[in-house]
């Protein structure tokens, strides 16, 4: 053999120099903390754009596919006015895994899912709370309580989505410990990606637990929530309300002004009321924002909504996003 020096010097170099790529492709590529990108973002101060539509999201394996490259942050998945179809979410779970990771590096994009539990009191929610064991089961990473209008129901809510070893908040503003079972883990885990034993501890309230990868949600849409929207708001668990311009226009009567109805007097004051329970609560604040209003919105407070791509684009340029779209 000639040069056998020369030869392992090559070998070893070439060896480096591969190191080096690799070393380059993991700086490259961002650091992910969570299973839940939304709470990543949100976590570093940046709004999130969400896609979906209240005619409901196909449940199909094929359409979950389709879906993990969005351009949205997250998918809001509508089963309060779409059939509560476990099987089909499941199935949608499921494609979401086969297609991704998602751009900013996520095994899937977050999903949350408006559940058909009107919180009208604490006895409605409690005798529901299966719909949102199963929704969970499926893997998602949030959930809406819509029509929440009452403190107890708040509270039920919470308590429904969170296993009992979570001490956090517990007695404060009356929240007992969770009362979800383990039994669901095993095809929840499996679609986060964790072991069941990583998904009992993930699997909570944020930012209530730091740690947590699920993101609450409250409909804040009628009159009677909008009265209840301060202390609703103190239920410890809880991450974001909206103020539901939809239905909330026709609890206060604003009826026959098609897409003017925001600017009735009682509108603009019911918004406020919310947005400025938010903000002294410590809440995230949920509205539409389009491509001529993102700017204000976000500069106003807003920090979660559904957007078109093209407003998301310009938000995300306007806060200077660094994890990837």
């Amino acid at each position: 053999m000639k040069n056998p020096g020369k030869r392992m010097v090559w070998a070893c170099a070439g060896a480096c120099l591969a190191l080096l790529g690799i070393a380059s492709i993991v700086a490259q590529t961002p650091s992910l903390k969570r299973v839940n990108g939304a709470i990543e973002l949100l976590a570093e101060g940046q709004p999130i754009y969400y896609t979906g539509s209240h005619s409901g999201t196909t449940g199909t394996f094929e359409q979950g596919v389709k879906d993990a490259q969005t351009y949205a942050d997250y998918i809001s998945y509508d089963m309060e006015h779409a059939p509560f179809d476990v099987k089909g979410l499941s199935e949608y779970m499921r494609g979401l895994v086969k297609g991704g990771p998602t751009k900013s590096g996520h095994r899937t994009p977050t999903v949350i899912v408006n559940v058909p539990v009107n919180g009208i009191d604490e006895a409605s929610v409690r005798a529901n709370a299966w719909m949102f064991h199963q929704v969970l089961a499926t893997g998602v990473h949030g959930v809406l309580l819509t029509h929440a209008d009452d403190p107890g129901a708040v509270r039920a809510f919470v308590e429904a989505i969170r296993f009992p070893i979570h001490k956090e908040g517990v007695g404060i503003n009356g929240l007992r410990e969770g009362r979800r079972g383990v039994h669901g883990n095993p095809t929840a885990a499996e679609i986060w990606g964790v072991s069941q034993d990583e998904y009992l501890q993930k699997a909570d309230a944020w930012p209530l637990n730091p740690n947590g990868e699920l993101l609450l949600g409250l409909k804040l849409e009628d009159k009677y929530a909008l009265a209840n929207a301060n202390a609703n708001l103190q239920i410890p668990g809880i991450a974001f309300a909206e103020w539901g311009p939809g239905d909330m226009a026709l609890s206060l009567g604003v009826v026959g002004k098609g897409g003017r109805a925001a600017d009735d007097p009682r509108m603009k004051d019911a918004r406020a009321s919310i947005l400025a329970a938010c903000k002294a609560n410590h809440k995230f604040f949920l509205n539409t924002m389009t491509t001529t209003d993102v700017i204000d919105m976000i500069k106003e407070g807003v920090m979660i909504g559904p957007a078109s791509p093209e407003a998301a684009e310009i938000g995300r340029k306007y806060t200077k996003r660094q994890i990837p779209w």
